[in-house]
């Protein structure tokens, strides 16, 4: 009773936090998106390259978010600093693994005599990946976008570390207050915010797929 209290006499706070939240974490899913399907068709075909793409992209998934945050807030003359730049830039790093790694799978799995087919009736290069082989992998690539936003949404929580926006400041705010009565319902206002998103993120995620996928490659 009292956490819905809560609820109902910081609606407007929790709705900017909320917002916040949608807009880094959208913002870092589409650079990461841009980033790494580029850096997926331009290896998918090279072995070296490829395995190169992925393991570095992959690392970064292994430095631990709050060093990250802090290596980044350490390096204002770099434009980066205290605050949102810091967060979408670390946010796109860590979105960037799922998202090169389903695109260079998509890719590949292409059925070589589909593309044979489109290079024997005269498609070019570029034209045979823009028609044929990007709308065949796009299932794929689309998983590797959800997989980053789910990943990203919880990661930007702790962007409240360096000052940096979303509902992760609620629940950091709780955290200092520890023993106080706000201290719960901050923390649980946070993270019911977070599940929220991610459950609105992954519903959208399924909608999209019916919209902008053929039947025959659901």
């Amino acid at each position: 009773m009292e956490f819905l209290e809560y609820l109902a006499d910081n609606t407007e706070d929790l709705l900017q936090l909320t917002y916040e939240h949608i807009v880094i974490t959208v913002t870092a899913v589409g650079t990461a998106t841009l980033i790494g399907m580029l850096l997926g068709i331009l290896t998918y075909r090279t072995g070296r390259p490829r395995e190169l793409s992925l393991a570095v992209t992959g690392t970064f998934l292994t430095i631990p978010s709050l060093a990250l945050y802090g290596i980044l807030a350490a390096w204002p003359q770099f434009g980066l600093g205290l605050g949102a730049t810091s967060v979408l830039v670390a946010l796109t790093l860590y979105g960037l693994l799922p998202i090169v790694r389903n695109t260079i799978v998509g890719l590949r799995e292409v059925d070589p005599a589909i593309v044979e087919s489109a290079q024997g009736m005269g498609m070019g290069r570029i034209k045979r990946l823009l028609r044929i082989e990007l709308p065949l992998a796009w299932p794929v690539i689309l998983t590797g976008m959800r997989v980053s936003t789910l990943l990203l949404l919880g990661i930007a929580t702790l962007g409240a570390y360096i000052r940096g926006p979303g509902l992760g400041n609620d629940i950091f705010a709780g955290l200092a207050r520890i023993g106080t009565p706000d201290a719960v319902n901050l923390v649980l206002g946070g993270m019911l915010g977070v599940l929220v998103l991610a459950v609105g993120f992954d519903l959208l995620y399924v909608l999209i797929n019916r919209l902008t996928t053929s039947r025959g490659l659901r």
